[in-house]
Order: C-alpha cells, then structure tokens, then sequence
C-alpha cells in the first residue's frame, strides 16, 4: 500500500500526554477513512521520545483511521525492548527504514505544543476535542485496558492516580491487564490493592466490554469513557449508550471525579 507519512516534531506539551493523544488527535485530523487502505509511518522528535508503550498505542490504533497498519523505525528502544523480552528475540532479525528519498502519498506534520490530552466523542474515534473542552459529561463507567491500553505503564500510571482517592459514587470502574504477565506483574507491584481499596474492579485478562462481550455492558443512557480503541454505536452494549475514548490517566482521573477530568487536577 501507499505510504502516508505524520510527523510530530517538537516535544509534549506535559507529562500526561501520550502515544493514545497522538493517535486520537491524527485520526481526529484526518478521519477514520483518512488512511484507508494505506500505511501510517509515525515519526519526529515526539515519537524518538516516546517509549515503546507509547508506541505500540499509537500504531495499534492506525486502522482505526482505516489504514493497514502503523510503523514506526527501530531504533535502541526497539533493541532494547526486544532483548528485555524473556528469551531475547525468538530469531534473528533485520532493521529497515524508509529510503532517503521515499515517496510518500502524503506528509502531514504536527507540532507537540498543539496536542493537548484528548477524548474522542461518540460514536466515531475521530470525534474529538481537548480535555480542557470535555464539560459536564457525567460517568456511569470508566473502563482501562483492552489491546491498547492494557499495558503494565498504563496500569502504573492509573494506580499512581488513585492511590489515595476512590472512585466517585455511581462509577463503576474496570481495569483490564492486557496479558497474564502483567496481570502478574501487576499483582508483584501493588497496584492491585490500590485498585481494590480505590472501589475498582481487577479482572483478568480479556477483551471484555471492548467489543460488547461481557463484564461492563452498558445500558441505554449509560455513558462510559474507556481506554479503548472503538467507540461506535453499540460498540459496548446498547444502541443508545454512549463511549469516550481517552488515555488511562485521563480515565483515571475522571473515575475519581465521575466526570471527564484532566489528571493534572487530581494529581
């Protein structure tokens, strides 16, 4: 397929921003069938600073804006990931990168000091707006996890949030570890009984309400901001329930309030 290449120069604008606000923000900018049928190639000073978690968020979600799939170059944090999976790389391996003078269908360029944290609005993940812009809307849920954002960062950074604090009445909270390592992982470092003590539920490793399986179902009216990769039209259970999409810290935050929050505010 065709080549479109985004390029985010300059640096995040704070701590809170990651690899999901990038993600929402181009799709938001170019539209879910923006890349139809061609592949993203993410690259910049943001992406040479982002960690691989970060990364692996941005390409998952590339075929929510119709594309084949998202890449990003390899470099040492790509060595370095690999040589810290348990085993080193199953084979041996080649790096590749786009030649000097690739051609591409068409380049789009960002600046990091115009991304702010985002939410995507129903029903569609190119709905969306700056936290700062998301008022009033009220939670029944708040789902963290899925292919995602389940990773053991994104439950560090949910845990460092409510520690301390409980999640608001009349929210149910579901935090969902991507694999059985991490759920593991999760269980050596603490963040479980933080969970628990907070008012969340820790369950094991599934796709769950992402796609309307189970365990999260939302009812007509119900309105749930989750860490997920879709939110269409009864994508999590009723026609007429409504799903935001954010980062985990933005879903942490808004779990303790019951609205949609920036986690600078709770923090």
């Amino acid at each position: 397929p065709e080549t479109m290449k985004f390029v985010f120069n300059g640096k995040k604008k704070n701590k809170w921003i990651t690899g999901k606000d990038l993600i929402l923000y181009t799709i938001g900018k170019i539209g879910v069938s923006g890349a139809l049928y061609r592949a993203m190639e993410f690259t910049g000073q943001m992406i040479e600073d982002a960690t691989m978690d970060d990364r692996f968020a941005l390409a998952n979600m590339a075929v929510e804006a119709g594309a084949k799939n998202g890449i990003i170059k390899a470099d040492h944090k790509t060595v370095d990931f690999i040589d810290s999976q348990e085993g080193g790389a199953p084979r041996d391996y080649k790096m590749y990168e786009s030649d000097a003078d690739a051609v591409y269908h068409s380049v789009h360029e960002y600046d990091g000091s115009d991304i702010d944290l985002q939410v995507a609005y129903p029903s569609l993940p190119e709905n969306t707006r700056p936290v700062s812009e998301a008022k009033d809307v009220r939670l029944d849920q708040v789902v963290v996890g899925s292919c995602t954002n389940g990773r053991f960062a994104d439950l560090e950074v949910v845990a460092g949030l409510l520690d301390g604090n409980k999640v608001a009445d009349g929210v149910r909270m579901i935090i969902i570890p991507a694999t059985q390592k991490i759920y593991k992982k999760a269980m050596a470092a603490g963040f479980v009984d933080i969970f628990i003590d907070a008012g969340a539920v820790f369950s094991t490793p599934t796709c769950g309400p992402c796609l309307g399986g189970h365990m999260g179902i939302l009812a007509e009216g119900e309105k749930c901001l989750a860490t997920t990769n879709r939110n269409f039209v009864g994508r999590m259970g009723h026609p007429k329930s409504e799903v935001y999409l954010a980062s985990p810290a933005v879903a942490a935050a808004s779990a303790i309030t019951g609205v949609i929050t920036d986690p600078a505010k709770v923090a």
